[in-house]
């Protein structure tokens, strides 16, 4: 679906993840011509490889639902975990604009929403707390819908989709960790995976698309809808001013560069810099030359957004404590040679898996998220040594859970033991040996985790403490749906090392998503939403969803500021 590229627009928008998207469609919405650019040969960033959920208390879905919460409870939750980064003007448009986002995409475009009602915020000990109903996620779509377009789509995280099959958060992964012991299970997943193979025959890919790559997919279905000019394999080069005001962007596609006028301004959403080698040696403490990181997002995501804007006077924030969203990833060996990227995201909150560093000890609630898990690695890890540690199981746990990359039953694990992915001990000291774990240290951790475990305990870190570890668990393991013993043996391992899901650390810009420049004053016609905008969580993360909620969120704002339409216009 190759459109001719204008040369000029009302709206340019760089990027293609939620926030773009999300920028683009509200602004046709509102009456603008809006051009989207695309560097790669497919649509939806990072957004279309994510779990799709989107952080928005007070939502529509859970007022409907009967959940009604306090705004002061919900600010002071996020006071807590902000602490002095917390700003009250962005606090406000997200709780403000939020809700009235979802209502204007579920009134006006093909966007709809699912609820995460019962999905807990994850530092249940925090006060203000929720848990649940501050959390959605885009309904599942039919691709068919969106035609000819569905080539331009980027499929799902192949690392996490079997057979090119994305699985839903909830009672859809239950079904499939249950495949092999329950009999619903089983046809559940039979239908699922019939129709699947059914739709590649005819489709060349599945159709039922859920999490991100169903939002990727309903902003794209919207965007045609209203008219928005897309073009992939188009790289912008230099923003172009007219005076103090951005005007649009020189723009490379197939070798041939022209320019794109852009008169109510351009949107930055290229999605951050998680693969950007100089900029991480200098934000990343972990990797001091930029290479012992290794993100799970799409490896274009280089921070061109973020240079577009500093060449025009924006700035980068740098002092967040924490530059990125940070998740452990384990390195799979592909057979063409690549290496996959795998976010654990799921099984570590498991009942009977351990993690532990070289020395053979355990160094946090491996229940607790994904930034945090790996907060606690890089403190526990001595200066000079390499954020690494090893996911540990026994066999019980491989076939019912899986482990990173290597599936539960009925996949077999042969191939992950032959190309060295997947560690297999007969003993706990011949795994310690395999994977160059301190023996004694190992031999000691899983004494002590064990003897508790079997009680259901976990008194070193607390796993199950937390509403966001139980919903985690396994909820039909009890006492806690965190904890068991592990073992006997053959006991596996995984090797995880430092990653993300994406960055924190962007332009700074005011609530409208404005850039700012030289005295913080915002720089006429330029927008920064995603991860190009530095993080309103300021670098910590106290939800799931902290990414997509507000990147939707600012990419409307973003939208009504450059249209000239007020925000209080489209109250609901």
């Amino acid at each position: 679906m190759k459109q001719a590229l204008p040369q000029s627009c009302d709206l340019l928008v760089i990027g293609s993840g939620a926030g773009g998207l999300a920028a683009a469609v509200t602004a046709a919405a509102l009456g603008l011509d809006v051009v989207v650019i695309e560097k790669e040969s497919q649509f939806g960033g990072t957004t279309a490889w994510s779990g799709g959920w989107m952080w928005l208390p007070r939502n529509p879905l859970a007022q409907a639902a009967g959940i009604e919460e306090d705004e002061e409870t919900i600010r002071t939750y996020l006071r807590h975990e902000l602490g002095a980064d917390y700003d009250e003007a962005f606090v406000t448009t997200l709780l403000e604009q939020g809700p009235r986002m979802v209502a204007f995409f579920q009134r006006e475009t093909a966007v709809d929403f699912i609820d995460g009602n019962l999905i807990p915020d994850f530092h249940g000990k925090s006060p203000g707390a929720g848990s649940g109903g501050r959390s959605l996620c885009a309904k599942p779509f039919d691709g068919r819908e969106l035609g000819a377009r569905l080539k331009n789509l980027r499929p799902p995280l192949d690392e996490v989709a079997p057979f090119g099959m994305n699985i839903a958060s909830g009672t859809d992964l239950r079904h499939f960790l249950n495949a092999t012991r329950k009999l619903p299970s089983f046809f559940h997943v039979l239908r699922r995976l019939a129709r699947h193979f059914a739709d590649r025959a005819r489709h060349g890919r599945g159709q039922h698309l859920v999490n991100g790559n169903a939002l990727a997919a309903r902003l794209l279905k919207s965007a045609d809808d209203l008219g928005v000019i897309l073009q992939s394999s188009t790289a912008a080069i230099e923003l172009l001013r007219d005076g103090e005001q951005i005007a649009g962007a020189i723009v490379e596609a197939g070798g041939r560069r022209q320019a794109i006028r852009a008169s109510r301004g351009v949107v930055l959403a290229t999605g951050g810099f998680p693969h950007d080698t100089a900029r991480k040696a200098e934000l990343f403490p972990h990797a001091p030359t930029g290479r012992e990181h290794w993100s799970a997002a799409p490896g274009s995501n280089t921070g061109d957004g973020i240079r577009l804007g500093e060449s025009v006077g924006g700035h980068l924030e740098t002092d967040l404590p924490n530059a990125g969203a940070w998740a452990p990833v384990s390195l799979v060996p592909k057979p063409d040679g690549k290496t996959g990227h795998f976010p654990h995201l799921i099984e570590r909150a498991k009942p009977g898996a351990i993690m532990v560093r070289r020395d053979g000890r355990r160094f946090c609630n491996e229940a607790d998220s994904y930034h945090d898990v790996m907060q606690a690695l890089f403190a526990a890890t001595p200066s000079g040594e390499p954020a690494e540690c090893w996911l540990v199981c026994d066999h019980g746990f491989l076939r019912r859970y899986g482990l990173g990359r290597v599936r539960p039953r009925p996949f077999p694990i042969g191939a992950w033991l032959s190309n060295g992915y997947l560690k297999r001990g007969r003993t706990a000291e011949a795994l310690a040996e395999a994977c160059g774990i301190n023996a004694a240290g190992f031999a000691a951790t899983l004494a002590a985790y064990n003897r508790d475990a079997a009680q259901g305990l976990d008194p070193a870190f607390g796993r199950g403490d937390t509403p966001y570890n139980r919903v985690q668990g396994d909820p039909e393991h009890q006492p806690n749906p965190c904890v068991a013993p592990i073992g006997p043996a053959p006991l596996y391992a995984v090797k995880i090392v430092a990653g993300s899901l994406g960055t924190f650390a962007g332009l700074r810009t005011d609530a409208s998503a404005r850039v700012l420049g030289p005295g913080d004053a915002p720089i006429p016609g330029l927008y920064a939403v995603g991860n190009d905008m530095s993080s309103m969580m300021a670098g910590r993360y106290p939800a799931g969803g902290i990414t997509l909620g507000p990147a939707m969120t600012f990419g409307y704002v973003a939208a009504h500021h450059a249209s000239g339409v007020p925000l209080a216009n489209n109250r609901s």
